[in-house]
């Protein structure tokens, strides 16, 4: 399971309180530095790995909430950042002490709709007390627990963490399970570009592959070069044809209309974006006027291509096909968006494969709640190159419930 499908669980609180100590217990190996001096913790420390009965997790251990000086400041701005990139968090207190940082923490959380436990550490030094267990459990935890990492004993947090973490950050869906059946032939054309990584092919060609074995279907590999003739020489008619959004046209004019055609970002679109919204935003790119900004949404770093997918390509495609003066911004990774939200006109996010579906969706809740329009590269590529239609009908119930008129 990649880091994209692992369940992402953050360890948050005061400095000193005992979060590297849980971390470094569960794990049962020295993975954060433990220190009785208070701040030893700085940017948040991510690890992967085994959580005995439970599986493969990731820990995000993070600064303290009360942090201080400028750069304390700095550290509590990327503490408060990684609940976005959490499944689960684990509020980590001691001495009975639920303060301003607590409550700040636990909004936060909800904010996020993020659930969270609350384990209560140091109890050789302090117990923990019922009232202060209410108190918690009014504020919004799920689960209140002492423990003492001295004994070493980690089943009640295990047991906690299975109880309150969202079935979405373990359970993995089907990719494609959904709109193919046992003994279908799917074709993937996966063209070997600049942007292609030497000696492999990119992760969401690889989780197709991976997702079509899984349904007990057969898997077809190409190059869009060898399209025509593989379909000439061979006869076969596949249940399904998924391209690289960058060929689109090409797929278009080589795969008989007869066989449905999506792409692998329209594909990670369905199965971890937020498609109900990336269709009803889609088709307002007919609506910029001059003068619009646009924000590409990457959600990896990686190498810039002189012809990059998200920087060149899909800039040069929307500004040709509205005849528009546009203006685009890029953010990469899960940077801070420096611009307010209502600056932009649209709001094109990559496939996301590099991520949890979480992770995206808070990405994009800004967007969402400031109804900004977005949608997803492949699925921009498609509406631009008029065969938006087609890309998107493998998901949707009927012709006429998404259709536009366009081009």
């Amino acid at each position: 399971m990649g880091r994209e499908r692992t369940p992402h669980i953050g360890l948050f609180g005061r400095r000193n309180n005992g979060k590297s100590s849980i971390i470094n217990r569960l794990a049962n190996q020295d993975i954060a530095i433990v220190s009785d001096y208070a701040g030893t913790t700085t940017d948040p420390v991510k690890k992967s790995f085994e959580i005995t009965g439970f599986g493969p997790v990731i820990l995000i251990d993070t600064a303290g909430i009360d942090d201080e000086g400028e750069l304390g400041q700095k550290r509590i701005k990327k503490t408060i950042n990684a609940i976005k990139l959490v499944d689960l968090a684990i509020l980590v207190v001691t001495d009975n002490t639920w303060g301003d940082e607590e409550r700040y923490l636990a909004k936060k959380f909800q904010e996020q709709d993020t659930p969270f436990i609350v384990v209560h550490n140091k109890t050789d030094i302090v117990s923990l007390t019922q009232e202060f267990a209410e108190t918690c459990k009014s504020e919004g935890s799920s689960r209140v627990l002492a423990y003492n990492c001295h004994n070493g004993d980690t089943e009640g947090i295990i047991l906690a963490i299975r109880h309150a973490i969202p079935e979405s950050a373990y359970t993995t869906p089907s990719l494609v399970g959904d709109i193919i059946q046992y003994g279908d032939i799917v074709l993937l054309i996966t063209p070997i570009d600049i942007e292609a990584p030497e000696g492999r092919l990119i992760l969401p060609q690889i989780q197709a592959i991976r997702d079509i074995l899984d349904n007990d279907a057969i898997c077809i590999v190409l190059k869009e070069r060898e399209v025509d003739v593989f379909l000439k020489k061979t006869g076969i008619k596949p249940a399904l044809a998924i391209t690289d959004s960058q060929i689109f046209l090409k797929a278009d004019a080589s795969i008989p209309k007869d066989i449905p055609l999506t792409s692998f970002s329209i594909l990670l679109a369905h199965f971890k974006g937020d498609f109900e919204n990336y269709l009803q935003g889609t088709p307002k790119i007919d609506r910029l006027k001059d003068g619009d900004r646009i924000l590409m949404l990457e959600s990896c770093s990686h190498h810039v291509a002189c012809d990059d997918i998200g920087r060149v390509k899909i800039p040069r495609w929307i500004a040709t096909y509205t005849g528009r003066q546009l203006e685009f911004d890029v953010v990469a990774g899960l940077d801070k968006i420096e611009r307010p939200m209502d600056d932009y006109a649209l709001i094109i996010q990559c496939g996301g494969c590099m991520i949890t579906r979480k992770q995206l969706f808070n990405r994009l809740g800004p967007a969402k709640a400031g109804n900004v329009a977005i949608t997803n590269y492949g699925m921009a590529i498609a509406y631009v190159q008029g065969i938006y239609n087609r890309a998107i009908k493998p998901f949707v119930n009927g012709p006429d419930e998404t259709s536009y008129d366009y081009l």
